[in-house]
């Protein structure tokens, strides 16, 4: 990969979109993770105001910290770049409060996990919307197009997605690139949504490099019985959230109507 000239493509297609949106900027969740690093960064590279938003709901402290530091040195290197902080922890809390419970566990522990997500894309839209800016995507393309690892209408709701078509290792050699911070660049990949410290990884049952490979193993027409091992169990993993998550990849389904009904 070209990382410069990839960078560089990136950052013109971000500032070009939103001139030609007529918005001044981009908004982007910032959690300490490599992903969100690496997008805001772009934006900030636009000369675009970019406001970088804290979100926590019960967040770890080493993703607090990460993103801190990220932001800090951020905002020293590009005078477009600010940030907010909008804790949701008090919001969250009301809500599990008033919303009814479920007697599956696992079943709460996920719609709550997805609430989270789903709090952060209200919170960035609001501020988008008082600033005039656009909504930055943070998905990459494993995840956006391979597994579908994300909260439909949550951190998969955004105006723009600058690193949707860039395999996890491609984000990894942008950050390296753009100066992400190495404490960001050697943690373990974890979306944050369960406040503990369990990693993509824990939930997915592969990790990205692995995924990477089964998703061009599945481009290349393969299928689970030319593989053994770890390598049929990864291809195995894939293939199942690649096939459970495509309503979140494809378009809503719509009821057509036949004519002569109308």
């Amino acid at each position: 990969m070209r990382t410069e000239k990839v960078i560089d493509h990136i950052v013109h297609w971000l500032k070009e979109y939103a001139i030609q949106a007529k918005m001044s900027g981009f908004v982007v969740g910032v959690s300490g993770g490599i992903d969100s690093a690496v997008t805001s960064s772009l934006c900030a590279r636009t000369g675009l105001q970019t406001l970088c938003v804290k979100m926590p709901i019960h967040q770890a402290q080493s993703q607090v910290t990460r993103a801190q530091e990220h932001i800090a040195q951020l905002k020293k290197r590009f005078p477009n770049v600010s940030d907010t902080k909008v804790d949701l922890t008090p919001v969250f809390e009301a809500f599990k409060t008033t919303a009814p419970k479920s007697d599956s566990q696992a079943k709460l522990d996920l719609a709550l996990a997805n609430t989270r997500a789903r709090l952060r894309m209200t919170t960035l839209y609001y501020l988008a919307g008082i600033h005039g800016y656009l909504v930055a995507g943070t998905g990459n393309k494993v995840e956006d197009f391979g597994v579908g690892f994300y909260t439909k209408y949550g951190d998969g709701g955004v105006d723009v997605s600058p690193i949707a078509d860039l395999l996890k290792s491609q984000v990894y050699a942008l950050g390296k690139a753009i100066e992400v911070p190495n404490s960001i660049l050697v943690a373990a990949p974890t979306d944050g949504l369960f406040g503990d410290s369990r990693s993509d990884e824990d939930q997915i049952g592969a990790s990205y490099d692995e995924l990477e490979w089964a998703m061009k193993m599945k481009d290349k027409g393969k299928n689970i019985d030319d593989f053994e091992g770890r390598q049929q169990e990864v291809f195995k993993i894939f293939n199942h959230l690649n096939t459970v998550n495509q309503h979140k990849m494809n378009p809503i389904p719509v009821c057509e109507i036949p004519v002569d009904l109308l």
